[in-house]
Order: C-alpha cells, then structure tokens, then sequence
C-alpha cells in the first residue's frame, strides 16, 4: 500500500493504533477496528488503540481472521503497515485454539498437534501441575477437576485453550417463549439477539456452549438469556447483581415463556428456594460467616442437575465465583455484558471460565435501528466556590476526589437541568456515589431517594411509581447501576461517579436509552469540577462511550446558566 494522507489512521510497530476523530472516516475505521482493537486513550483530536493479545483472540473467537484485521488496518491506514506487524497479528492470532480440550474415550484431554508447543507447555510451572497421563506425542489426560485451572493456566503463559470437550446434558425442562406475552402485548425475540443465542449455542456443536455475548444495556439481554433458555431446554441457574435484578428477570420469565410461578425460585437472602430455573445475587452466592470459612452457599452450583448457567453483568463476577466457576467447566456457561473491561483486570480470567466472546453489536448500530435510544451526552465543568477550593487545595491526596465530587455547586445546576427537563414526557435520574451529596440533593428537590439501605418493598415500589409515571424523578446511589428497568427514563444527571470506572459510565448511559415514543434523544450530563482530580477520572469513564461511538459535548457551568436564563426569559 501507498502513503494516503486522507486515511484516518496511524498503525505502528507496537501494536498501538492512532485515530483521528476529525477525519470524515473516522467513524468507519473505528467501527473496522473496534472487534479486535482495545481503546486505551480518547482526548479531543486523537484516540489510542492497542491490539492486545486479549482484543485479538476475542475477535479470533468469534470468528475474525488475522488476514481480516490486518485487511482492515491496511484500508484505513495513512502509511504502509509496519513491516513486522503482519508477522506479529498472525502469530499471536494463531495462538487461540493450537492448544485444544477434547474428550477422548470418555476422557478429558489437553491436545495440541504442535509437538515442540507441548514439550514446551508441559514444562511450565503454571501448567504442568495440572497434566495427568502423557497419552502420546500430541496429547495429556487431564482430571476434569483441573479442566478450568488448566484454561486459566494456559491463558496465563500466551496460549489459550479452545475447549472442544462439551457438556454434560443436565436435567431437561420442558419451555417454550410466548408469541403474546401473559401482560397481553406481542413478544418476538429480534435478529440481533437470537444471532447471539446462534452464536452462543453453535447448533449444539462443542464449539458452542460457553462464551459472552456483548449488547448494550437497554438492548435486551435479558431476552437473550430467556432464548437460550428456551433454546437449550434445560435446567438454569440464573445469577445476577441483586435482588432488584433477580425479580426483574423472574418477572420476564413468566410473562415471556409458558413456565409457572411453579417452576421459577429465587435464591436470595430472603428466600433460599430452588426450581428447575433458579435465580440469585451474586451476594447470597458469595456470603460467608466468617472472612476466612467456606462459601455455604457454593453448594447450589450442584443442588441440580443443570445444564445451562447465565451470569448476568458478566463483568461485575466477583472473585469467588471464578473459583467455583473453575470446577464447574462441564456446565454450559453464557455471560451477559455491555462491556468487557473489568475494574480489577481479569479479563482473561472471564475469556477462560466463562468462555471468549461470541457475540456484540456496537451501540449505534441498534441505536440507528432504533432498538435503543438516540443520546446526547453532556459534560458539564464547574468550578469549586472559594470555601471549598481552599478546603480541596490543603486536603490529603486521598480525600481530593471526594472533595471534587462533592462540590456543592453542583447542586444549582441540577435545579437548572431539572428546570430544563420538565416536560410531562421526562423522567430523570440523578444518579451519585456519595450518600451525603445525594440525600442534600433529595431533600432540597423533594424527590425520593434509592440507597443500598432501602428495602427491597420499598426500591420497588419506587421503580413501580417511576414506570407508571406516579414520579417523574428519583435520585439513585450505585445501586442505580445495574439491571433496573426504567424503561422511560430519559434524562440522567450524573453528580459524581467511581473514579475512572469505564464499566459504570456504560451502566448509567445504558439506563436511559430504552427506545421511547417520539424522537427526542436521551440526555446524559455529567457534572465535572474542572481543575481537580475528579476532571482525570472524567476522561477515563468516557473512553467507554467513546468506544461506542459515542462523543461528549463540553460544556461550562455558563452554558447552563446562560440556557436557564433564557427560558425564564422566553
């Protein structure tokens, strides 16, 4: 290929790809990079990709080829490709799947037809405690028990494994999805979502049976879950974030599919029930007496027979249940995620016991379909009043970005946004980290507030109001984050978030873009004290919906102001 200065992106030796934003390709080579280039950087001008080894078996998981991604960089590149990187895609491609789990005979084992690559691997410390038997110059006998230490070992060392060994059957179910649910309305599973159970479920093939399926929140993965279910017909453990998520899929459940009260139980801190489909918090599962016992609750991974298990927000797993996940690798296994990227870095760890990612649909193409909602999306920068910049200025390192967070300004421009979002159409969602920041901000506007410490009567009694439009507004800690439905939300007021959490800037968008009536887009503003630690944090949450094509608008606190005055004056 030949230099072409019209081209948006810069590819370079290390692996690291550079895109302009201002070309007018820039979202066409975004959207060919985005299944196998990771987003590490989004300033204004130039955004920063890294074809890591996780990005790139991701992709080959799913099915893309190094010969396409290298095709791909080489469209919409400015300069001929560096002369190694070919070499290098292909290489570490090639590394997903040379190493294989198959059964044999009844038997599990690790195969690989390089031979030098076994000698090599049965060698490694991290690998070699879990080969059993050498059967030949291609194969290991490996104890079921270490099938998912085994994968987590492989990964760790540059070769994961492409586990062929399929599945134990687990107890049948007889279920069917309703055409008309039971609240009356028509129901039909879209393309995009039983594309995604296609590709999960591989038509019963080893191939299929374990992987994450990546959709954007509001775009159903509920449903998709449901379809599997339906699909695969077997026992199910469902788990999920809380006991708000777990009677949302209960209830989708029964409305959806033609099982009864009957057949479905929830596994919570308040009822330890068990169904043929079960559901329950990662907490209950993860709960034990004291820091250093045992997990009681690991037991309903073997209370039934079951043969599928979702794990919903795939990227909030806690660390226990990788644990229990790893001896549990005979189960099918679907995560469900609007992101990959994990706060605590396992990513690999999601690749090898829940399995690679076998299905996404970046945001806007749905959001183009209409299958979720247009967004705008706002960040607002405000200073600090002089008390409280002194306060900021001699304050420990530590209590900075909590200080930022805080800043009571922001206070004046929510009454601003909440004037502005009036309409009898609106539903808006304040939405914080800090307790204190969010009950000053419910008492002042008179709008109930959601804690971690409100009942669960009362959370969804709350939700229930907000649905009927008996409220129109409520103020959400955290526990806003994941699996609510608030399908009529449309405007979220961010006050403070955690730190530079990427997976929770797509939560909090993703509660406001539930498609709507009409063609007014979401709104989501978040509230930024310029000069501060909280602006860093600011600018990694946001690589998140940069990645999805997304972009912020700037705003400073005057925009606001300046928009207020002249609707009072209108």
């Amino acid at each position: 290929m030949q230099y072409n200065p019209s081209n948006p992106l810069i590819v370079q030796g290390d692996r690291t790809v550079l895109l302009e934003v201002d070309n007018p390709l820039h979202a066409e080579a975004r959207d060919a990079i985005a299944p196998f280039a990771e987003l590490e950087k989004s300033p204004e001008h130039i955004h920063t990709y890294r074809l890591t080894s996780l990005s790139l078996w991701n992709a080959a998981a799913a099915g893309m080829t190094a010969d396409a991604m290298i095709e791909a960089l080489g469209i919409y590149s400015k300069f001929p490709l560096p002369p190694n990187l070919g070499t290098d895609l292909r290489e570490l491609v090639s590394r997903y799947g040379r190493v294989t789990l198959r059964r044999v005979d009844g038997a599990l084992r690790m195969v690989t037809a390089d031979q030098a690559l076994l000698e090599e691997l049965a060698r490694q410390k991290g690998v070699r405690d879990f080969l059993g038997e050498r059967i030949d110059a291609t194969s290991f006998v490996i104890d079921d028990a270490f099938r998912g230490m085994l994968k987590q070992a492989l990964i760790g060392v540059g070769y994961p494994a492409e586990d062929l060994a399929g599945y134990a059957e687990g107890a049948d179910l007889a279920v069917e999805l309703r055409t008309i649910g039971r609240n009356g309305l028509p129901f039909k599973v879209r393309d995009y979502q039983q594309g995604a159970v296609d590709a999960f479920h591989a038509g019963g093939d080893a191939r299929g049976g374990s992987g994450v399926i990546v959709l954007p929140c509001g775009a159903g993965k509920t449903i998709v879950g449901l379809t599997a279910l339906a699909a695969l017909k077997k026992n199910t453990l469902v788990l999920t974030t809380s006991t708000t998520a777990v009677e949302q899929w209960k209830r989708e459940i029964l409305d959806k599919t033609d099982l009864d009260d009957s057949m479905v139980a929830t596994y919570t801190g308040d009822s330890k029930a068990i169904a043929p489909v079960t559901l329950a918090t990662y907490q209950i599962v993860t709960y034990r007496p004291k820091k250093d016992g045992d997990f009681p609750h690991f037991s309903l991974f073997n209370q039934r027979d079951w043969g599928l298990i979702i794990y919903d927000e795939v990227h909030l797993l806690p660390a226990p249940v990788f644990r229990v996940t790893a001896d549990i690798q005979a189960r099918r296994r679907l995560g469900l995620t609007a992101t990959l990227v994990r706060e605590d870095n396992r990513e690999e760890d999601v690749f090898s016991l829940i399995g690679p990612k076998k299905f996404d649909v970046p945001w806007r193409v749905l959001e183009s379909k209409g299958w979720i909602a247009e967004a705008q999306c706002h960040e607002v920068r405000l200073g600090l009043p002089g008390d409280a910049r002194m306060e900021y200025a001699v304050a420990e390192w530590r209590d900075k970005f909590r200080l930022a967070s805080e800043n009571p300004s922001k206070d004046d421009l929510v009454a601003m946004l909440l004037d502005e979002h009036d309409g009898p159409d609106d539903r808006v969602l304040v939405i914080g980290q800090y307790l204190k920041q969010l009950r000053r901000i419910a008492a002042r506007f008179e709008v109930p507030l959601i804690t971690g410490q409100t009942s669960n009567s009362e959370r969804e009694d709350l939700y229930g109001r907000f649905r009927r439009g008996d409220i129109r507004r409520l103020v959400l800690s955290k526990v806003g984050n994941f699996a609510i439905d608030l399908p009529d939300a449309n405007v979220m007021i961010q006050v403070s978030g955690t730190f530079g959490s990427r997976q929770e800037e797509a939560q909090r968008l993703g509660r406001i873009l539930r498609p709507k009536e009409g063609e007014v887009p979401a709104s989501f503003y978040s509230l930024v004290t310029r000069d501060t630690r909280e602006m860093d944090f600011a600018h990694h949450r946001q690589l998140f919906l940069t990645e999805q094509g997304y972009s912020y608008e700037i705003l400073d606190e005057s925009d606001i102001v300046a928009r207020a005055s002249a609707s009072s004056n209108s």
